[in-house]
């Protein structure tokens, strides 16, 4: 048995593998079910008692240099076939990161509010979730008449149980930043109020139940309605070019008396007629109008001392004329292949 041990132990010294498939094969030939060091372990029974100690000893010591060979076998062997780690080059220039643009709606908003700066007209701004009181009553809607109806509202919660009264519901337009802003400033007053609103119609490629708005406000004494269409027809050619025309049709808003609708001559056809001004060749962009003296009493303010005009554009209405947008969903969905087109653009 001495012999065996010995000869075992040079074995494992002297093992050298060619290939690392080789040291699992020279572990199981050592110490599987069928291995040299587990048979030289059933031979051990047969030893006789005063001889156990030391061979068992031995066979021990023969076991844990098998072991240890084996272990230190595979680290080299997995060390040796990790690839090369490559130094990178810190002095090499980064990659560029790939920038962002500003959304057109953006662009476009920004650009409005540029051009009625220019005016004296400042920013103001509120919330998204609004009372009926700031959207429909201190504007002239009165409870249960039919204006109420001209705008499909979002409702969120009723406060009361009489018709309108405390009703909580998303804006349907940004005059009620106007309502906000009669209520704690004295004439004049000359704001611009841009916004998101909601409204529950249907989407198609000229609507949709989220859009943005801009809004106007100008109060002090001896306003006219000269005044206000001065003040459109300036921003039109200060947004769509010099050779721009406008057009304003009577119309009717609950804030306003007397009102009009706002129409610019179509860039996308020259005129000629096209799907998106269903072939007059005229965009209407917005609505406006004298301050009703009812809106101004409402909100405090004295109608024989003071006057004043209003007015509210879409800004993808605008955005589809000045960038030539046939369908305005593509706003809405984020589609980089659309949103690149206006990198160029300040």
């Amino acid at each position: 048995m001495q012999q065996k041990i010995n000869d075992l132990l040079r074995r494992v010294e002297e093992f050298a593998p060619q290939a690392a498939a080789e040291i699992e094969e020279f572990r199981i030939k050592m110490m599987g079910k069928k291995g040299e060091v587990t048979a030289l372990m059933e031979e051990f029974k047969g030893v006789a008692p005063e001889l156990k100690r030391e061979y068992g000893q031995r066979i021990n010591a023969l076991k844990q240099a098998t072991l240890a060979k084996i272990n230190a076998l595979k680290e080299e062997w997995a060390a040796k076939a990790e690839p090369d780690v490559k130094i990178e080059d810190m002095s090499r220039p980064g990659t560029a990161e790939q920038l962002g643009s500003r959304h057109p709606i953006s662009i476009v908003k920004n650009e409005i509010i540029d051009i009625f700066a220019r005016l004296g007209y400042t920013v103001a701004e509120g919330p998204e979730i609004e009372d009926d009181r700031h959207v429909f009553s201190s504007l002239n809607f009165p409870p249960e008449h039919p204006a109420r109806d001209m705008q499909d509202t979002f409702f969120i919660e009723k406060m009361s149980n009489e018709p309108h009264v405390d009703d909580i519901l998303l804006r349907t337009h940004t005059s009620s930043i106007q309502v906000r802003t009669m209520e704690t400033q004295k004439p004049p007053i000359r704001v611009i109020c841009p916004g998101r609103v909601f409204r529950n119609e249907a989407i198609s490629y000229r609507a949709h139940c989220i859009f943005h708005q801009i809004e106007g406000l100008y109060i002090d004494r001896n306003v006219s309605f000269a005044d206000l269409k001065q003040s459109l027809l300036y921003f039109a050619k200060e947004l769509f070019g010099e050779k721009t025309q406008i057009r304003m049709r009577p119309s009717y808003f609950p804030f306003t008396e007397p009102s009009a609708e706002v129409d610019v001559s179509c860039n996308l056809c020259g005129g000629k007629g096209c799907p998106v001004c269903k072939g007059t060749g005229w965009l209407e962009i917005l609505g406006c109008g004298m301050v009703d003296p009812n809106v101004l009493t409402a909100n405090g303010i004295d109608p024989n001392e003071y006057s004043g005009f209003a007015f509210g554009m879409g800004v993808e209405r605008i955005a589809m004329l000045k960038f030539g947008v046939k369908d305005l969903r593509l706003y809405f969905e984020n589609d980089v292949r659309f949103l690149h087109q206006f990198d160029s653009v300040l």
